[in-house]
């Protein structure tokens, strides 16, 4: 009902892309049950339209290509969920192919879903690409949700939606089922009001892992805490901002190391993006060969061609041109393929984040996550607000971002990001910062700022 009323109606935020129509009676059998499931019994959660269900629901990338797309079964991820008793609610829109179609985007828009705007400012971006998975939680539509991840889709439009979103490890989430853009850099993620709410769906998702024993509301008293500078350093209001956060950090017992900026800082973007159009063409071209034949599309080739045939439908705002740039690339024994993933590797791992790790002693980095929402521009496409996503992203390490407050009335987030395989110990940071801080504050769907 709250669906109904908010995401056409209302203020429309456009977030949810379809609604399951077996919910009702999903949840009627869950509520007859004679015993639990799992840990998130009965609990309602929105998939992002990247992430394959076995039912009624369509997968489609947000894409026209692809509407009328049906899974043959659960993802893997879907299908940990069901097991965890969780009630799949419905797919959440989101930029469309996960961001990856052109350059000069509008993140949060597909030809399928449309718009998804901002719970805080109906005006403003939600950003990209688990859009309606942002909005979606920030407007309560459930009680939480998944997004997907390249680099920034998590907690990017977690941040700018007032949300908690957690960045995996890569692999630690099965990938199986999730329309993709990279297998070096894609993992879904959780997205949800609290660090709990978070860290439960994330076990979930992880196959039944608890990550709840970790939350420790002391969590940051003791722990070594580096502050990346450099992403914000040009932004004075923004620096500001996160001083304001280190200091609480330091408040709250936390030892900071500040600056700690990763050698690399500035370095990562050309081989990242190299990697991404080489691993786009193969994977997704794998992806959609297995489609069943009433998909329509079994190449990357043939997505282009489709788009193209329809483009006052799918291209009315900005184009292909990173799709037409992965079709023109070689396969991945090309050395130029080779060379940038080892180039990535270096830069994020050895000569990143592992470099500020060890040099000084930490237990994570922090940042902020972003800056606050820009306005949705039909011309230009996305303004970069920046952001410190990549290092994490490229790395395939764990990253939490939790709200640390509104600037000017825009949620902003704190990022965390650490080493591999260390959910836990970020999950008990951000619970001792989220209750330090308790910076959260519910959205009230103002037309503008």
């Amino acid at each position: 009902a709250r669906i109904e009323a908010m995401n056409h109606k209302g203020p429309a935020l456009g977030a949810v892309i379809e609604v399951n129509p077996d919910a009702l009676e999903l949840a009627d059998q869950l509520d007859k049950a004679s015993a639990k499931t799992g840990l998130m019994h009965g609990i309602p959660v929105l998939l992002k339209d990247n992430i394959d269900t076995g039912d009624k629901m369509a997968t489609s990338a947000g894409s026209l290509a692809l509407e009328h797309s049906h899974a043959a079964k659960d993802s893997a991820v879907a299908a940990s969920l069901r097991a965890a008793g969780a009630l799949i609610l419905g797919k959440t829109n989101l930029s469309e192919w996960a961001n990856i179609r052109s350059s000069h985007s509008i993140s949060g828009w597909s030809g399928r879903g449309g718009f998804t705007r901002n719970p805080y400012a109906l005006d403003r971006n939600t950003s990209g690409s688990s859009s309606g998975s942002g909005a979606a939680v920030a407007a309560s539509f459930c009680a939480a949700a998944v997004g997907s991840e390249t680099d920034g889709s998590v907690v990017s439009p977690s941040s700018v939606n007032g949300l908690v979103g957690v960045k995996p490890t890569v692999g630690l989430i099965g990938g199986a089922g999730i329309i993709p853009i990279s297998h070096s850099q894609d993992t879904a993620g959780p997205m949800a009001r609290t660090v709990r709410d978070a860290a439960i769906l994330l076990g979930a998702m992880a196959g039944g892992k608890d990550y709840v024993p970790f939350l420790d509301a002391a969590g940051l008293k003791g722990a070594r805490l580096g502050v990346a500078r450099k992403f914000f350093e040009r932004n004075a209001p923004m620096n500001r901002f996160l001083s304001q956060c280190v200091e609480q950090l330091r408040n709250a017992g936390a030892e900071i190391v500040d600056p700690a900026d990763l050698p690399s800082h500035g370095k990562i973007d050309g081989p990242e993006i190299e990697v991404l159009l080489y691993e786009l063409k193969a994977d997704l071209n794998a992806y959609l060969a297995n489609l069943p034949p009433a998909a329509g599309v079994k190449t990357l080739a043939d997505v282009i061609a489709f788009n193209e045939k329809n483009r006052g439908r799918e291209m009315p705002y900005f184009d292909q041109e990173l799709f037409l740039q992965a079709e023109g690339k070689g396969p991945l024994t090309d050395p130029k393929y080779i060379q940038a993933r080892a180039d990535c590797l270096r830069l994020s791992r050895t000569e990143g984040i592992d470099a500020v790790l060890n040099e000084h002693k930490l237990d994570a980095i922090v940042a902020l996550t972003n800056g606050p929402a820009w306005l949705i521009d039909l011309v230009n496409g996305d303004y970069d607000t920046g952001g410190c996503s990549t290092p994490a992203a490229v790395a395939g390490y764990p990253h939490v971002t939790v709200p640390a407050g509104l600037f000017r009335g825009l949620p902003v987030g704190l990022s965390f990001f650490s080493g591999a395989n260390r959910e836990g110990q970020l999950l008990k940071l951000a619970y001792g910062w989220e209750q330090t801080a308790k910076a959260r504050k519910k959205p009230a769907y103002l037309a503008h700022i």
